[in-house]
């Protein structure tokens, strides 16, 4: 097949898309695939031409654009297939406060927040309690998130979070453990267990320097919190609409596991968590693009005789 690899883009986490891109490529290559690197910076309104003339676009980014669901969008238009989640399904999981909305809808445990459409005034207090994280509402990759324990530390982290963003979410800091769960084809994949080494949380150094944070797989926790981490992961996937695959991202507290939030574009750096519980599953790298393009073009209603 012709395959567009899309990388790149204008967010915040550039940088993780196009480091990302390296190693699809050469799995796509491994695979008998042909590739043409695309980066929609300089190029967005040359993006239909491009994908009239492939089989499928793989997308690797990170943010606006991709994970808020424009390029998806572009590619439904000139009917291109691609893997994972279509456009409202992307931009919904992107949105943190929609998502949680969702999940308290649907009965997902979730930690308490606030959301912020603006720099709140001085003196302000939140309504939840401290410890405090405090993050952009359309971001990913931690960029832009900090941590306030006392009143004294949360203007800083407001300002660092509305540097990267017009919207910001506050959110109660539960103490526990982190866990990961991706969703791929519709079952859950062996759960990790976070543990960073470079700070108190899964901050942007801990996710993508090597060495940054423990990540074990399959996590030691009970069988009981394996699975009941899989069924919210599999709900908080089909209340988003989601399609293909994602990874939903928990803290347990006291043996209770909290929705974070989820996924619809998982990194897939080396150290990237998705193709980590890929392979406990028996699927090495090379074999979870596969996978992804399969679904992809199942979802899209085309047949994959087009694979090498």
């Amino acid at each position: 097949m012709r395959v567009l690899l899309i990388a790149g883009g204008w967010s915040d986490e550039r940088e993780v898309s196009l480091s990302g891109a390296r190693g699809i490529e050469n799995a796509l290559f491994a695979l008998g695939h042909e590739v043409i690197l695309f980066d929609p910076t300089d190029r967005l309104t040359e993006l239909p031409d491009a994908a009239r003339n492939v089989d499928f676009a793989f997308l690797n980014l990170h943010g606006a654009p991709g994970e808020d669901g424009l390029v998806q969008a572009l590619l439904d238009r000139v009917g291109c297939p691609y893997q994972g989640a279509a456009p409202a399904g992307s931009f919904l999981a992107l949105h943190k406060a929609a998502a949680k909305a969702l999940f308290v809808d649907a009965g997902l445990r979730t930690p308490a927040w606030e959301f912020l459409t603006a720099p709140p005034p001085e003196g302000w207090e939140p309504s939840i309690g401290y410890p405090l994280y405090v993050k952009p509402n359309l971001g990913g990759s931690s960029v832009g998130m900090g941590r306030a324990d006392d009143r004294a530390q949360l203007d800083a982290v407001l300002a660092l979070a509305f540097r990267h963003g017009h919207e910001v979410l506050v959110e109660e800091a539960l103490a526990g453990e982190e866990v990961t769960v991706a969703v791929l084809g519709g079952e859950a994949l062996p759960p990790i267990l976070i543990r960073p080494k470079r700070g108190e949380f899964f901050d942007y150094a801990s996710k993508y320097e090597q060495g940054g944070a423990e990540e074990i797989c399959p996590a030691p926790i009970s069988r009981e919190l394996t699975e009941e981490t899989a069924v919210m992961a599999k709900a908080a996937h089909e209340v988003l609409g989601l399609q293909g695959y994602s990874r939903s991202d928990f803290m347990v507290k006291d043996g209770v596991p909290y929705l974070l939030e989820v996924n619809t574009l998982p990194g897939m750096t080396p150290t990237s968590l998705l193709p980590q519980s890929a392979a406990a599953a028996g699927l090495d790298f090379p074999a979870l693009v596969a996978r992804l393009i399969e679904l992809g073009l199942r979802d899209h209603g085309h047949s994959d005789s087009h694979n090498p």
